[in-house]
């Protein structure tokens, strides 16, 4: 009887210390990370021609820091940029209710227990730059107005500013490289890890009023265009520069002020540009009103006289003309220097044109990596059309076709003669709008710089054996172990003594 109740006191005992092997074992090994939702963030694109209302997500919990984001939804609010308001009181009517639907449509996406908690960023660019320079007070009515809109809305409001252009080339640099999968990627267990040998490439864009380079430079490079930027636990350094008054529209105001005030007869200003049977006819202070052309003004201006301009479809002239609003002079003899006396690094690495780089490269039937002779060629074709055959051959409309000729040659001299792009690196271009479905904006480097300020939340534990019985399971197996090994010892020293 005695070596019976010794074995099975033996055998309950290794079966409880199994038992409690087995739930630990389960305990620990078959947990699982439940993800607490998604994150909500809404940023307004308030350019010089636009605003467009984006909204992004993300999971709560983050990616060393960084919160790995996505675009939900866009929406473009008709009309021109908010730094037109104050303008016209039936424009400023409309583009107030085109906000209002495209915030409603933010309202709509948001689960409405989140609503409170996401966030509200609007980053004024280069338009409402030129016009704080123009009018200080101007500018700080409609930031006001705009902060006081989107304080009264569900959501919790953060900033309303004027970003700087350095801010707004390096947010550009953050989402195309972001877009393209160099700061984070899924590996075969679907986890994000840091792409192992994966390069950086450059950022240009092309908006209304500025335009804006940036890209990684080496550590070793410094100066008041270098930023030091950690995204996802890595480091990079990062040359940005925007030029002021080089956007698109404000660039081809420069140069209609240069042939104005060249011309001896403003009813007919030839425009070697605009194709040949286009004319124009805008008032003087659509010209020279801006901040970017005022110093062009001629003697005996008066702001209702009209300038018609006659297009003369001459590619050469054109060339000439476009080339003469940047100052190449200042960069003679200097090593690393772009145009304007600014200093540039050299090149490296592959880039990405989007914004008006992109529409203009479309326009040319030249996006996305070509060489410098076919843009060369398809430039000269399009500069050498008249009006008629261009209408026949393209559907744009008439106020941005007649100017695509001039955005050519804008875009082929800031990136040969400005940038320094050549015949050798210029396939290094990839003129894109968009990546994976996600349109490249520097917003989306804007949100993902700010998800470093939002805390992150970690993910919610779900544990297969609920915390309670777990613990009455493992004390009543424990305290069956010491009963039983007890038992046994006292058994041993009976049967030996």
């Amino acid at each position: 009887m005695a070596k019976v109740a010794v074995t099975l006191a033996a055998a309950f005992m290794l079966a409880s210390i199994a038992v409690i092997i087995s739930i630990a074992v389960v305990q620990n090994y078959k947990k699982a990370y439940i993800s607490r939702g998604l994150k909500y963030g809404i940023v307004l694109d308030a350019g010089s021609s636009r605003t467009t209302v984006y909204l992004y997500e993300w999971p709560a919990e983050k990616e060393n820091n960084t919160g790995v984001v996505t675009q939900n939804t866009k929406c473009q609010v008709e009309g021109p940029g908010i730094s037109d308001l104050g303008l016209d009181k039936d424009q400023d009517q409309n583009t107030w209710k085109s906000i209002k639907t495209c915030m409603a449509q933010m309202i709509e996406a948001i689960p409405s227990h989140q609503q409170n908690s996401t966030p509200v960023f609007l980053g004024a660019t280069a338009g409402m730059r030129l016009l704080h320079m123009k009018n200080e007070e101007a500018s700080n009515n409609i930031l006001k107005e705009m902060k006081n809109y989107l304080s009264s809305l569900p959501f919790k409001f953060q900033n309303a500013s004027i970003i700087s252009g350095q801010e707004e080339g390096l947010y550009g640099w953050i989402t195309v490289n972001y877009l393209k999968g160099n700061f984070l990627e899924k590996n075969l267990w679907n986890a994000w890890v840091h792409p192992h040998g994966k390069n950086t490439v450059g950022s240009l864009d092309l908006g209304g009023a500025s335009t804006q380079i940036a890209f990684a430079t080496s550590d070793d490079v410094k100066g008041e265009d270098i930023i030091k930027v950690s995204l996802y636990g890595y480091e990079y350094n990062i040359y940005t520069h925007s030029f002021l008054c080089y956007g698109k529209n404000e660039a081809e105001k420069r140069v209609l002020a240069k042939l104005s005030k060249e011309s001896t007869d403003w009813a007919d200003a030839k425009h070697p540009c605009f194709p040949s049977g286009y004319n124009i006819s805008i008032p003087a202070e659509e010209v020279f009103g801006s901040e970017c052309t005022k110093n062009n003004l001629p003697a005996g201006y008066m702001t209702k006289q009209p300038i018609v301009f006659t297009g003369q479809s001459n590619p050469e002239k054109c060339k000439t003309l476009v080339k003469s609003i940047f100052d190449f002079t200042s960069c003679q003899s200097t090593e690393n220097c772009s145009f304007d006396g600014v200093y540039q690094p050299p090149l490296s690495g592959d880039f990405t044109a989007y914004a008006g780089f992109y529409w203009t490269a479309w326009a040319l039937k030249v996006n996305g990596s070509n060489s410098m002779e076919r843009f060369n060629k398809s430039m000269k074709e399009f500069c050498s059309k008249d009006w008629k055959n261009l209408k026949q051959s393209y559907k744009i409309s008439d106020i941005h076709l007649k100017s695509y000729c001039y955005s050519a040659n804008y875009v082929h001299t800031i990136l040969a003669d400005g940038y320094k792009f050549n015949v050798g690196n210029w396939e290094n271009l990839d003129f894109s709008k968009e990546v994976n479905n996600t349109s490249i904006a520097w917003s989306l480097g804007y949100m993902l710089a700010l998800s470093n300020m939002i805390p992150a939340e970690g993910k919610i534990l779900k544990l297969p054996i609920n915390n309670v019985l777990f613990m009455g399971l493992l004390l009543l197996f424990s305290a069956l172990t010491i009963i039983t090994l007890t038992y046994l010892v006292i058994a041993f020293v009976r049967f030996c003594y």
